[in-house]
């Protein structure tokens, strides 16, 4: 496998380790950066653009090709794109990871002093305070607390596009639990509940703030909403079983997320099915979606410069947390069985803490995974931005054994 990049000295264990992933684990394309102490350290990405692009494992690490691939190794996909490398500038869909970036919106606005983290989110959005919701608080919101992680009646995949349809639907849904005294993962309603919030608040959507105010300045390629122009440097993603070699090496499923998610009648089931059918991620029409829940599209350099910036870890100084913000960001909310994720979790807010059902870097760790392999997080306390993309998406929920051999990697550097 060709690896393309560079590592600092003393980081070698990261490049290893992402050898290791094509060649034992099962990934296609992919990319990694690290930031430590505002200086990038780790930056590299291997395979193909796209994730039906051929294997990269071939001999001398080029692509074979699927079917239709010339006899150059360099596929034929229908989309034209076929077996096309990976480049330093390609961008993914990274599911969940998404959340992470969009909860600095609301931090930034708690930060600058336009939005209480205590105030109930009806004071903002009064339509939501119908359905026993009237006590939930923004708080509440940002750490899985809400209580309406599914609708009863799903939306459409355009539908849950629209920016209206979505906030009507979390707005008038009666509470699965009383908000405040309990979490479960809202993995799709995340979306409206976030999206509307600060719509109330600033009068822009997520997407249009997020450019305006972090990514745009700060020149990081990640956008919720793609805009057209980018749309040539996206790969297309798909799912993808680690190879039999992995052995020990594949995480052990646990049965009880498997069994639920098995289950229609589920909170897991149903908190994944608030949008029926599952949207194409390869759609131009998705991709194009502001969906801050799980539709977010960049660069691996883009996720771990974007939590460098957050804790003041740039090569400029650019800081957009301040130490208090920064520490209310990896403060606990939620901890313990996740009525949706079943296993134990543990949420500050709008951020996935380091625990069990997702490893990060350490307890002062605090970021997001993507379902399915994607991983983004910051480290205050080692100074660490980390991002991690791919177009293989695994049958893994948050802690995916590729993302995590890579944090691995980065703390034997450390």
């Amino acid at each position: 496998m060709e690896i393309h990049g560079e590592v600092t000295e003393g980081f070698e264990a990261v490049r290893d380790a992402f050898a290791r992933n094509f060649e034992v684990l099962g990934d296609r394309g992919a990319a990694v950066a690290v930031y430590r102490d505002g200086r990038k350290v780790v930056d590299l990405w291997a395979g193909t653009k796209d994730v039906d692009g051929g294997d990269p494992r071939g001999p001398g690490g080029a692509a074979t090709g699927g079917p239709g691939a010339g006899t150059d190794g360099s596929g034929g996909g229908a989309d034209g794109s076929g077996g096309a490398p990976w480049t330093a500038d390609t961008a993914q869909v990274v599911r969940s990871a998404t959340k992470g970036v969009a909860a600095a919106v609301p931090l930034l606005l708690h930060q600058r002093g336009l939005l209480d983290l205590d105030a109930p989110v009806g004071a903002h959005w009064p339509e939501f305070k119908a359905g026993g919701k009237e006590r939930a608080r923004v708080r509440d919101l940002l750490a899985h607390r809400a209580g309406v992680p599914a609708l009863d009646r799903p939306l459409t995949p355009a539908q849950a596009a629209d920016g209206e349809s979505g906030p009507r639907a979390v707005a008038e849904q009666t509470a699965f639990w009383q908000p405040g005294t309990d979490h479960g993962y809202h993995a799709q309603t995340y979306s409206w509940l976030l999206s509307e919030l600060v719509l109330r608040v600033t009068g822009m959507s997520v997407g249009q703030w997020l450019a305006r105010e972090v990514t745009g300045p700060l020149g990081l390629d990640f956008w919720i909403g793609l805009p057209d122009a980018e749309a040539g440097r996206v790969g297309r993603v798909g799912p993808v079983e680690p190879p039999a070699s992995a052995g020990a090496l594949r995480t052990r499923p646990r049965r009880n997320v498997s069994e639920a998610y098995a289950d229609p009648h589920s909170p897991t089931r149903r908190a994944f099915a608030a949008i029926d059918p599952l949207p194409d991620e390869n759609d131009p029409a998705y991709r194009a979606a502001e969906l801050p829940a799980s539709a977010g599209i960049g660069t691996a350099r883009a996720l771990a410069g974007f939590y460098a910036a957050l804790l003041g870890d740039t090569e400029d100084g650019t800081r957009l947390f301040t130490p208090e913000t920064a520490a209310l960001a990896s403060s606990e909310l939620s901890s313990g069985p996740d009525r949706v994720l079943v296993v134990n979790t543990r949420f500050g807010p709008g951020y996935m803490l380091h625990g069990p059902a997702s490893p990060l870097l350490s307890p002062a760790s605090f970021g997001h995974p993507g379902r399915g392999g994607s991983l983004a997080f910051a480290d205050a306390e080692a100074g660490i931005g980390f991002g991690y993309v791919t177009n293989s998406l695994a049958k893994s929920v948050t802690a995916d054994p590729r993302a995590q051999a890579l944090v691995r990697a980065v703390r034997a550097s450390l």
